[in-house]
């Protein structure tokens, strides 16, 4: 079952279009990922969504909802981390979340989330001395204080170190687990690897992918590559095997392309069977990254 369905979906600030008639859908209990550069229009599409935002085209349905419309039983299901999010400067833990349960009808306890999250020795501590991984938990404790169906994260490891980051995925994925739905926005392509059931990759507004991970990145028409070094050519003996796309050779290095997993195999017979000795042979295989910058328009590979 969809619990997100977006149609058309256009948001102008003057000249600028920041998100330009995309549609997708998200099913419950996934988690789905957008990811894109600055400026690719991700925390607008989710403003939108949740309608913090005015659309000015399209149709937006949470859980059988318009945000525009059904704006405050909307807020009571879902529950939302946004990009820039500032506290006051003199707030305690416990003062923030007892502002946030006064904002829905029924609350959850969010004294055990403080401890579900390690967070139950900070409870006085002012928001302030946090560090900025129990920063972006309590964020997420703010976000779950709704006990909602859909939980919003917008870039919610960014800045974090890498166990931080960690710590974050691991609770991502337990909000799954307990059967919520997760919509989020990376900039992290082992993250969205990682955590994502379906991604969607946004570009100047537009999205230019969209699929599961391994589909996105097989949709890509991205070569694998196999790289060896050898004494001897034996450009000549690599031409005679089929699919093969091209080859390069550097000195006594070669690096093969070719999109067929049947290939790897046949490099190494050709080469056993003729005799030829190699060494260093490394097979790389296109990931979410390579299909990340090239669909983005970043430099990627130049193959002559």
């Amino acid at each position: 079952m969809n619990v997100i369905e977006v149609s058309g979906l256009t948001k102008q600030y003057r000249s600028i279009l920041a998100v330009d008639d995309i549609s997708f859908t998200v099913e419950e209990g996934t988690i789905f990922g957008m990811l894109g550069p600055n400026g690719a229009g991700k925390s607008t599409t989710i403003e939108c969504i949740i309608g913090l935002k005015k659309r000015n085209n399209g149709l937006v349905d949470v859980l059988g909802l318009d945000p525009a419309v059904d704006n405050e039983k909307l807020y009571n299901i879902i529950g939302v981390q946004l990009q820039e999010t500032s506290y006051q400067d003199k707030i305690k833990v416990y003062e923030l979340c007892d502002l946030f349960k006064t904002m829905y009808d029924t609350p959850t306890d969010y004294i055990k989330l403080l401890e579900r999250f390690e967070l139950s020795d900070r409870v006085k501590s002012y928001v302030s001395e946090l560090s900025g991984g129990q920063k972006q938990k309590i964020a997420i404790v703010l976000a779950l204080i709704a006990n909602p169906k859909i939980v919003f994260l917008d870039e919610l490891t960014t800045g974090l170190d890498p166990n931080a980051r960690r710590d974050m995925w691991q609770c991502i994925k337990e909000l799954k687990d307990e059967g919520r739905t997760v919509f989020m926005t990376t900039h992290y392509m082992e993250e969205a690897a990682f955590l994502c059931d379906k991604i969607c990759i946004i570009h100047d507004g537009k999205i230019i992918a969209m699929d599961t991970v391994d589909g996105v990145v097989e949709n890509s028409d991205i070569d694998m590559e196999v790289t060896f070094e050898s004494k001897k050519d034996v450009t000549e003996l690599l031409k005679k095997i089929k699919n093969i796309n091209n080859i390069v050779k550097n000195n006594e290095s070669y690096t093969v392309y070719f999109k067929d997993e049947e290939v790897i195999g046949e490099i190494i017979l050709v080469l056993k069977d003729n005799n030829i000795s190699f060494k260093k042979l490394n097979i790389n295989r296109p990931n979410l990254e390579d299909v990340y910058l090239k669909l983005t328009g970043t430099k990627w590979k130049e193959i002559d």
